[in-house]
């Protein structure tokens, strides 16, 4: 006999949603995570992304110069000064998917903005949405509040230039509480600069622009720490930039038609294998890549008709059939830098040289670190793995390993852990302080060498066993040293991995306020105030350390409302200044900066 629960679900249970509807109920297949502001990939930035894009396709396609933004009160307002939006379509444009001229590829061919869909997910998800086009001096408008019509309008307007004005303001129905961070909208405004050499941007009383395009964007990220200055090529679909730091591993910038693909893909590798053939062609001879590439820092941008993404965010290029293309232009433009500048080209040289004795100096210590480490146990101590890893689909873009130090706080996580998906590494003190050191010290570190070999990146990063890189540590002394010495050993030997955006740190509640009916995990002393406002005759505990949440509570820290917060290098030639800082010799100025800001 059919149950209740099945006689319920007929014809009246299924529902369509317009794509309003849509948009506002499922946000997140639209523009990702939602956030507050806090992190560059919270959804504020990227609904001024798309409309900021759609400006840029417009100084692609060779009309306007300049973009003004301005940002108050967290009211957004863009101004290009492109074709304006045909101006018996602006509606459409701006509030029907699947509308645009993103199709035609007359009219776009390197497009950056969403076919369709991006400036009608601000609209939707805004409190109020103006849009303005002007078209040889008249113009059409329209006011939308959470994606429906109010008022349209349209006219002359004497003397104002052609483009497309939008005015947005964030709903805080979707978006609750938020704030706009300047040091982000900097970077991505930056960034739009150097990939679009020409164009001025200006954010309030700040301008954005860049002369030499992709060689200005390296410059900034690398400074004066380079063995050679930049090698620069620009063609008709792609631009790159390299020149060899004195940092460990390979580290590059990559970009389709604008959109920073953290991952890579085909262009990064196509890019990576025309180098070494362009160096191989220039010097007769035949170095192995990863001599040549070892210390390297790059940045390639291509445009492309038709971008294939492996992933909703555009992460990662997946088109197979430009790689030929790209080996040889690489490959070309590398060899004409060489012979043009030979001074550089004999610096390079020693480099690849003295790469090459390094390398054979850490096989040799690998191998005895092996040896040694077979006798020791075939598992990788300290690692409670997790069934998938990144290299399974979907399922391993969902991987995380988490650090975590001491037994107590491991004991808690493995019990509330997804067995499928969370893997931990549990560290068994303080690790060693790697700043300064050569690689091979790893080698003589059975703790770090362990934690390297469950990370699968011994021989290269791309070997990345886990989709993210979570350091959970205590939230008091000890914890933010151990947190500090992780970051040391990552950004002085696999920095590409910080750069890739695949480290982060957990963050745990610091207290519990409950009552009888109600219990609230705080994060800050902040929150923990406003609990015990609100709840009547709480009970305050304070979270000492991982090990002290109890296992049943622990699930939800890590599961689907897990906080991390990105750990996320501003500019490269920061690094080593930084490092020196915090890591190296224990200076008074030192240890006062680290009491007073991190403890």
């Amino acid at each position: 006999m059919a149950s209740n629960k099945t006689q319920e679900y007929d014809e009246s249970k299924i529902k369509t949603l317009s794509s309003l509807e849509h948009i506002r109920l499922r946000s997140g297949m639209y523009i990702g995570r939602l956030g507050d502001g806090n992190n560059q990939d919270d959804g504020i930035y990227i609904l001024l992304k798309e409309v900021i894009d759609n400006s840029i396709d417009e100084f692609i396609m060779g009309f306007g110069k300049s973009i003004v933004i301005d940002i108050s009160e967290n009211v957004v307002k863009v101004r290009d000064y492109g074709r304006g939006i045909p101006l018996g379509k602006v509606v459409e444009c701006v509030s029907l998917i699947n509308t645009g001229a993103k199709y035609n590829d007359d009219v776009f061919q390197f497009s950056v903005g969403l076919n369709g869909v991006g400036t009608k997910a601000v609209n939707a998800l805004s409190s109020r949405f103006r849009v303005v086009s002007i078209r040889d001096e008249k113009y059409s408008e329209a006011v939308f509040e959470k994606g429906i019509l109010k008022s349209q309008k349209s006219g002359t307007k004497k003397g104002e230039k052609n483009g497309t004005y939008v005015e947005f303001t964030p709903d805080r129905d979707i978006f609750a509480e938020y704030q706009y961070n300047t040091e982000f909208l900097e970077q991505r405004l930056w960034n739009y600069a150097y990939l679009n050499r020409g164009l001025t941007l200006q954010l309030g009383k700040q301008k954005f622009y860049s002369d030499k395009g992709l060689y200005d964007l390296l410059n900034a990220e690398v400074g004066d720490d380079i063995y050679y200055d930049i090698a620069y090529y620009r063609g008709e679909k792609i631009e790159f930039a390299f020149t060899h730091t004195k940092t460990y591993g390979e580290t590059f910038f990559s970009f389709v038609n604008g959109q920073f693909t953290s991952d890579g893909g085909t262009h990064l590798t196509a890019f990576r294998e025309g180098l070494l053939k362009g160096v191989n062609e220039f010097y007769r001879k035949n170095y192995s890549g990863q001599d040549v590439r070892e210390g390297i820092a790059g940045t390639i941008a291509i445009k492309l008709k038709d971008p294939v993404f492996e992933s909703q965010t555009k992460n990662k290029l997946g088109n197979t059939d430009i790689r030929s293309w790209i080996v040889n232009e690489v490959k070309s433009g590398v060899s004409d830098f060489l012979h043009k500048n030979r001074e550089a080209a004999k610096t390079l040289e020693d480099r690849i040289v003295y790469n090459e004795k390094l390398r054979k100096e850490l096989n040799v210590v690998r191998k005895e670190a092996k040896e040694a480490a077979k006798k020791i146990a075939i598992k990788i101590p300290n690692l409670k793995d997790c069934k998938y890893h990144l290299e399974d689909a979907k399922k391993g873009e969902l991987t995380t390993l988490f650090i975590t130090e001491g037994q107590s706080a491991t004991g808690s996580m493995v019990a509330s852990r997804d067995v499928y998906t969370q893997a931990i590494f549990s560290l068994r003190g303080k690790p060693q302080n790697m700043y300064g050191k050569k690689k091979t010290e790893i080698y003589k570190n059975e703790e770090l060498y362990n934690m390297m070999m469950a990370l699968g990146i011994e021989n290269d990063v791309e070997e990345l066993r886990y989709a993210r890189i979570v350091i959970a540590t205590d939230a008091d002394n000890d914890g933010f040293h151990i947190r500090n010495l992780m970051l040391t050993f990552f950004l002085n030997y696999f920095e590409e991995l910080v750069v890739a955006e695949r480290v982060f740190i957990l963050e745990t509640p610091l207290f519990r306020v409950r009552n009888k009916k109600e219990t609230r995990y705080c994060y800050s002393i902040a929150e923990r105030d406003t609990a015990v406002s609100a709840l009547s005759g709480p009970e305050v505990t304070r979270f000492k350390g991982l090990g002290e949440i109890s296992p049943n509570e622990f699930g939800q820290f890590i599961g689907a409302d897990m906080r991390l917060v990105k750990v996320n290098v501003k500019s490269l030639k920061t690094v080593p200044e930084t490092l020196e800082f915090y890591m190296g010799k224990n200076t008074p100025e030192r240890r006062h900066y680290i009491m007073e800001n991190l403890i």
